[in-house]
């Protein structure tokens, strides 16, 4: 059976789905986008990614393409009809279709929505299989990475590295400062020397991540301290543990850094229990965070 996809206002075969060649998320890289873990039928913080998907839309001055309400009952209707309860589900909404300029239509066009789910494996249970490598690269993305636009071409360029390097992220960081900001599709963290939970504090320099969001609510529940605060790629390579997070990701081990191993190479003792606090927030054993 074909998967199917809801466009605009209709619901294709993918094959059948298609948007206009003068669409501005085609020509331009003008739109958002938000991907949701669909696991066991139930939206994992729906509401965070919702709610990042609207600040982000305001960033660029785009309007929702219909209420949150509505937009509830069409990722649960793709989800239905492609028979998907443990998945990724993808939305996009650009500012439309135009005639080609640059700057936005003189008379505002609706906006264009796209929304498509996919299965994924089912949510992993051994945490030491879960480990992974990543690569270190400048960064060289816009200055508003706060903003979850499809404008991807950085990223994808720096997954591509990753990946011709046997490694699953490549972890970008500033060149001048040397401080890291994130990993080109994940937010980052270490357990530093100290044995601190660390990530980068929000701001223009990286994405808000819901997943990262998640975690902090529910470490706060458990009495786990951290601290967000910005670290350097010496404090990165001296690290006793390091991991990242996002909607596909989860809670992810990184073991490896540039070939090298972090502490002894093995999934350490911090990030295993906060892999077990995620894996129970996706399941709603605990308090869902969003």
């Amino acid at each position: 059976m074909s998967r199917i996809a809801y466009v605009n206002g209709r619901y294709l075969p993918q094959p059948e789905a298609a948007v206009n060649i003068e669409d501005r998320g085609y020509q331009f890289g003008d739109g958002i986008y938000e991907v949701v873990h669909l696991y066991d039928g139930r939206f994992v913080d729906e509401d965070l990614h919702l709610s990042r998907l609207e600040r982000s839309l305001r960033e660029i001055a785009l309007p929702m393409p219909m209420p949150r309400a509505s937009l509830r009952l069409v990722l649960r209707e793709v989800a239905r009809r492609n028979r998907v309860t443990e998945g990724l589900l993808y939305m996009q909404v650009t500012r439309g279709v135009a005639r080609r300029d640059h700057a936005f239509p003189n008379k505002p066009v609706p906006p264009a929505l796209v929304v498509t789910v996919k299965r994924i494996a089912p949510y992993p249970t051994n945490v030491d299989r879960w480990g992974a490598s990543v690569i270190t690269m400048p960064d060289l993305r816009w200055a508003r990475c706060d903003i979850k636009t499809v404008n991807l071409l950085p990223n994808c360029l720096a997954r591509q590295a990753a990946r011709e390097k046997g490694a699953i992220e490549a972890v970008l960081y500033h060149e001048a400062t040397g401080m890291v900001t994130e990993g080109a599709a994940t937010s980052f963290w270490i357990v530093d020397e100290a044995g601190t939970i660390r990530t980068r504090p929000l701001s223009d320099a990286i994405l808000p991540g819901c997943t990262r969001a998640a975690l902090m609510a529910e470490l706060r529940v458990a009495g786990i301290a951290f601290e967000e605060r910005e670290f350097s790629m010496e404090e990165l390579r001296r690290a006793r543990e390091a991991f990242i997070t996002s909607a596909t990701s989860f809670v992810k081990p990184i073991t490896k850094v540039d070939g090298m191993p972090v502490g002894d190479g093995e999934v350490g003792p911090v990030v295993r229990k906060l892999f077990d606090i995620f894996a129970r927030h996706v399941k709603g054993a605990m308090r869902n965070a969003a």
